[in-house]
């Protein structure tokens, strides 16, 4: 049987109670936060930078506002069930972080309240009506633009232009990996470059199909942001093959990958507790326009850099957010 138990931050402590026997808390509002990805260091941040966000709009974490976490860890079959669970449990508020997170709980409830994280295409996923106008029990805050597949290969074949065909590293059963791709295929003519789908279902997928990949020469990987891709095998086999490789977030160049861009996930929980408190005071999320990034981050690993033998050009150093020696 899978784990039952919430993993709750309470005042920055961690307790884990099991949801179905656990009484709601007289006079305190309850949030449930329903993680695609993994409990690691990087869901901690997230999870401290949304406390900091409610305390600055007067909500203490274990007074008023209790707020517990459940990790599928890119499990799909969990969050489904993580996401009937939570529904049944009858909280004040519902976060998803990750489009199969929402996908989840678009399915389990139309009528508690949702914020999402970390999504991408929400129209296209049918998850709202438009970003301006949601129209129904969801809004939240998206993590890329659709265009953004095209800006990933720019930025790729800066940092090694050399790369000829280009691995782009997908969930095809996420909406917006399909518009992702379709930005990088239609600015690889320009750039001279081949971009060809690598499908991943699951995690274990992933050996193979890099392994298959790098036998085409002078090939290159483009990363696309799901809860399958953000484990360090990615990293460790581009490594491995001398694939030149572009991740969606900081933490990819923090664990050694080449190159990333992407919005500043941390930032976003942070701004996430400000429909959190709107919503627990009586908005509704139908009138609570979809959020686009206003922080991306360009981090470039030069040790990585070196180690492929690539020279960084001075104008990607310059637009960099962070180099990491």
């Amino acid at each position: 049987m899978k784990r039952r138990e919430f993993v709750t931050l309470l005042a920055g402590t961690v307790f884990a109670w099991p949801l179905a026997t656990r009484a709601q808390i007289a006079g305190v509002r309850r949030v449930v936060v329903l993680m695609g990805t993994a409990d690691d260091a990087e869901a901690k941040a997230r999870a401290v930078a949304l406390q900091e966000g409610l305390q600055k709009l007067g909500w203490t974490v274990g007074r008023d506002i209790q707020v517990d976490y459940r990790f599928a860890a890119g499990n799909a079959e969990r969050m489904r069930d993580y996401a009937n669970e939570a529904v049944a449990s009858g909280p004040d508020l519902l976060l998803a972080q990750t489009n199969f997170a929402i996908a989840a709980l678009h399915k389990a409830t139309s009528t508690l309240p949702i914020v999402f994280l970390q999504v991408s295409d929400p129209v296209g996923g049918g998850f709202v009506q438009s970003l301006a106008h949601p129209g129904g029990n969801i809004t939240g805050f998206t993590n890329f633009e659709s265009e953004i597949g095209g800006k990933w290969l720019r930025t790729l074949k800066d940092i090694a232009p050399a790369v000829e065909t280009v691995g782009f590293l997908l969930n095809p059963e996420t909406s917006a990996h399909a518009e992702f791709l379709a930005a990088a295929e239609k600015g690889s003519a320009a750039l001279n470059t081949k971009v060809v789908p690598l499908g991943l279902h699951s995690a274990e997928e992933i050996e193979s199909v890099i392994t298959e990949f790098s036998h085409v020469p002078n090939g290159g990987m483009i990363v696309a942001p799901h809860p399958i891709t953000r484990g360090k095998l990615i990293i460790d086999l581009a490594s491995r093959y001398r694939l030149p490789t572009i991740y969606p977030f900081a933490f990819h160049a923090h664990d050694g990958g080449l190159i990333s861009y992407g919005v500043d996930q941390v930032d976003q929980f942070r701004r996430a507790a400000t429909y959190v408190d709107r919503i627990l005071k009586g908005a509704k999320p139908a009138d609570l326009p979809v959020q686009e990034p206003v922080k991306y981050e360009l981090v470039i690993n030069l040790k990585t850099a070196k180690a492929l033998g690539l020279i960084v050009p001075p104008m990607l150093l310059a637009l960099a957010d962070e180099t990491i020696e």
